[in-house]
């Protein structure tokens, strides 16, 4: 019988930064929601590791998954992880980035409704706290930015 444990544990998620370059304005890569919470919103991509998975395996998976992308190095950012940033219930996300090639080729799948390249400093509104994920690494990486030739 598998082992139990008697307190609440949070779920944990996976969010994706990828950015690009065009000329001199950098890009981030967004997918809009198809399901509920935040249906028809713009997001990060990412989602639900699954119980067997290396988190960076899992951000891989759901960038796959949901932008075509499946061969972005990524690096890890942050752990993200207030209490209410998801109406599901608790969830931390671990937040991975990377830069790729402004003509890699993306296409939506899975539960993302549409994948597009928005400019950084231009988003929508945004789905849980992903605004205040992509300020803090504006904020973290100038150096990255100001280096990207994609």
């Amino acid at each position: 019988m598998p082992y139990t444990y008697k307190y609440p544990r949070p779920s944990v998620t996976t969010d994706a930064i990828i950015i690009t370059q065009i000329k001199d304005e950098f890009l981030i890569l967004l997918i809009k929601r198809c399901n509920d919470p935040f249906k028809n919103m713009w997001a990060l991509p990412g989602g639900f590791i699954e119980m067997d998975e290396d988190l960076m395996d899992a951000c891989k998976r759901e960038l796959k998954e949901e932008t075509g992308i499946d061969d972005a190095p990524l690096n890890e950012f942050a752990a993200f992880g207030t209490p209410g940033r998801d109406p599901r219930g608790r969830t931390i996300s671990i937040v991975f980035w990377g830069i790729v090639d402004n003509k890699t080729a993306i296409e939506a799948g899975d539960d993302a409704a549409k994948v597009q390249w928005f400019r950084i400093n231009e988003l929508p509104q945004l789905a849980f706290d992903h605004e205040e994920i992509i300020e803090r690494f504006k904020n973290e990486h100038q150096d990255v930015m100001s280096s990207c030739k994609a």
